[in-house]
């Protein structure tokens, strides 16, 4: 069995004072942290899940997605600043120093957090409510590791709740 490892989250949130909508997740995987950058596995769903949703094609480069995210008023982020994980399981997360979110919400226009996946939201109810006493909606992670969730499915899903706020 993997160890645990320490890890820190080494990348900013994106986000400007235009964002409406905040997607937070837990913490960058493996892969992510390897690109420097949000939802870098290749098998994670989230980009095409928010090219559909905006009708842009799928970015690939890092500022391509970060064009696609502000253009449409979107800021991402995670919970977790630091804590302990196995590989990239967020069932194995503990020690966690939760990420500054009260910050983001003071120098961005959010009507609206959503959690990519029970996880983030569980650990943003856990550690950070009580410092924004604003509410964080569920959403179907579109972690590769969420199979039961078609493309199809998680998109519409998705589209349901982000749309009133695009």
């Amino acid at each position: 069995m993997a160890d645990y490892q320490q890890i820190t989250h080494e990348f900013d949130p994106v986000f400007n004072k235009d964002s409406k909508i905040l997607i937070l997740g837990t913490l960058p995987s493996v892969k992510s942290r390897e690109q420097h950058f949000y939802y870098g596995h290749p098998q994670n769903r989230f980009w095409k899940v928010l090219a559909h949703i905006t009708h842009e094609a799928v970015p690939s480069s890092v500022s391509e997605k970060k064009e696609l995210l502000l253009t449409h008023h979107i800021a991402i982020w995670d919970v977790i600043k630091s804590c302990e994980i196995i590989g990239s399981s967020d069932s194995s997360i503990r020690n966690v120093v939760p990420s500054d979110i009260e910050f983001l919400l003071k120098n961005a226009n959010i009507d609206v957090i959503f959690g990519n996946g029970a996880k983030a939201c569980e650990l943003y109810n856990k550690y950070t409510f009580a410092k924004t006493n604003r509410p964080i909606e569920k959403l179907p992670s579109t972690s590769p590791a969420n199979a039961t969730w078609s493309l199809e499915k998680l998109t519409a899903c998705w589209e349901d709740a982000l749309l009133p706020y695009l």
